[in-house]
């Protein structure tokens, strides 16, 4: 364990562990998008700004990316640390104008109106769908593609995302919710990725619960028996 101080309160952590859980679980507010404690940093939305302070001296950084050491001094709500925040997420904005939960955290931070551009985005490039689709589920069915303001988050050749198992997971932690995922009768639709797969029934309940694709993949990855899956989670239990 070390010992840290954020805004002038002792706060004890793990060594290594990053900054940014360490100070929201101790209650401090800071803002972020790219950030999910399932996957990696990345520092992608660079919303999590801090200045922290070591050996007298300071500097800027993504508090997701910052693992803790002994004695630093971390401050979250500094005017330059605030300032620096209101530019990123004004450039978020103007890239994601129609965006609701981009436009109410801009108002918390006092940002209104943009002073640049305006695209016409939906997707925030975080990547998060990318990293859980990889490092959680194992499927790696969307990438990031393209450089500069052609950047953006998609299926293999843009198409279907053949290797989408439509568990869903995406969908959970997109922060801006512009992914989507419909079930109607017996089909799962991840809707920005164009996969629809069918559904299994459970033979206890008869609900529909998961896609077929998904649950053989997990079955195949944990040598389960080839009745596993034949009924649901809640009437396993």
């Amino acid at each position: 364990m070390v010992e840290l101080t954020v805004d002038g309160q002792a706060v004890g952590a793990e060594k290594g562990k990053m900054l940014l859980p360490i100070c929201l679980d101790a209650g401090f507010d800071i803002p972020h998008l790219c950030y999910n404690e399932s996957v990696r940093p990345y520092g992608a939305c660079r919303l999590c700004l801090v200045e922290v302070r070591k050996n007298g001296r300071g500097r800027m950084t993504t508090s997701c990316t910052y693992p803790v050491i002994e004695g630093i001094e971390v401050l979250t709500q500094t005017e330059k640390v605030l300032r620096a925040r209101r530019l990123v997420i004004e450039l978020i904005l103007a890239m994601c104008p129609g965006d609701e939960e981009i436009q109410e955290m801009a108002r918390e931070m006092g940002v209104e109106d943009v002073r640049f551009e305006k695209e016409e985005k939906d997707c925030i490039l975080c990547g998060l769908c990318g990293r859980v689709c990889e490092e959680v589920v194992g499927a790696n069915a969307i990438h990031f593609a393209n450089k500069g303001s052609n950047r953006e988050m998609i299926p293999p050749f843009a198409g279907e995302a053949t290797d989408c198992i439509a568990c869903g997971a995406c969908v959970t932690v997109c922060p801006v919710n512009v992914i989507g995922m419909r079930e109607e009768s017996d089909e799962r639709t991840i809707i920005r990725w164009k996969r629809t797969l069918k559904m299994k029934k459970c033979k206890v309940c008869g609900n529909y619960f998961a896609p077929w694709f998904q649950l053989e993949k997990f079955r195949q990855q944990a040598g389960l028996p080839t009745d596993f899956f034949d009924t649901c989670y809640s009437c396993r239990e």
